[in-house]
C-alpha cells in the first residue's frame, strides 16, 4: 500500500570527499547506490524527492523530482528543510517526510511500516531509527510542522548537525533489531564499498 501522507525524500547532496567521487552513481552489483535506495522505496510512496546538487539519472524510476539544497554547506538539515519548503511551495498535501540516505543500500523496508504506525500514535513530531544502540539520524520521519523552527535554527541559531537539532526539538526512536548483518551499513569510502560487495554477495547466495 502506498502512503500518500508521507513524501519520500532521499538526501543525496553530500560532497563524497572521503569517497573521492560522486558515490551516488557508483555501482554496487547491477545498480548504483542511489538506485538501490530508489528501487526499495519506489513502490511504497506516491512520489520521491531527491535533494542533491549533483547531476543524477533517474530514468529508471517514475515520479522522481530532483531539487538542490536551499543552503550550501549546511549538511543534511538543509536537505530536510529544502524538502519541506518544496512541499509548501508546490501546495502538496503531505504532512510528513521520510528521509533516506543515498549511501545505505541494505536497509529493511519494514521501517516504512513502522513510520506509518508512529504517525497514528501522534506522540512526536520527529522519529529516528535506532539499532545496535546507535541512532541513525538520516533515517527519519519528520512532521512538516517542523519547517518554521528548523528554518529559524538554521538561519539564526547556526545549527548544522542533525543530532544536535533533533535533541533540542525532541525526538523519539524506532528500534530495529538487526539480523545477520548491519542493515544500516553506509558507504563513505572505497573500502566501505568493497565491504558492501561482500555483504551483497552473502545476501544473494
Amino acid at each position: 500500500m502506498k502512503d500518500n501522507n508521507i513524501l519520500a525524500v532521499v538526501l543525496a547532496g553530500g560532497k563524497s570527499k572521503r569517497f573521492g567521487e560522486d558515490k551516488n552513481q557508483t555501482k554496487l552489483g547491477d545498480k548504483t547506490l542511489l538506485e538501490h535506495v530508489l528501487f526499495k522505496i519506489s513502490n511504497r510512496y506516491e512520489e520521491i524527492l531527491i535533494v542533491s546538487s549533483h547531476s543524477i539519472d533517474t530514468k529508471k524510476i517514475k515520479n522522481v523530482t530532483i531539487i538542490p539544497d536551499c543552503f550550501d554547506d549546511f549538511g543534511p538539515l538543509a536537505g530536510v528543510l529544502s524538502a519541506m519548503k518544496w512541499v509548501k511551495e508546490n501546495q502538496k498535501s503531505y504532512q510528513w517526510i521520510a528521509t533516506f540516505p543515498s549511501d545505505t543500500p541494505f536497509f529493511e523496508t519494514s521501517i516504512i511500516d513502522e513510520y506509518q504506525k508512529r504517525i497514528k500514535l501522534k506522540d512526536s513530531l520527529l522519529y529516528f531509527v535506532k539499532s545496535n544502540n546507535k541512532r541513525h539520524n538520516i533515517f527519519g520521519l519528520w512532521s512538516i510542522e517542523l519547517l518554521k523552527p528548523l528554518e529559524n535554527d538554521l538561519i539564526n541559531n547556526n545549527f548544522r548537525k542533525v543530532e544536535d537539532w533533533a535533541n533540542k526539538i525532541g525526538v523519539k526512536t524506532i528500534d530495529i533489531e538487526p539480523k545477520k548483518f548491519d542493515p544500516f551499513f553506509n558507504i563513505n569510502t572505497k573500502e566501505d564499498l568493497e565491504e558492501a560487495k561482500k555483504i551483497l554477495k552473502k545476501k544473494n547466495d
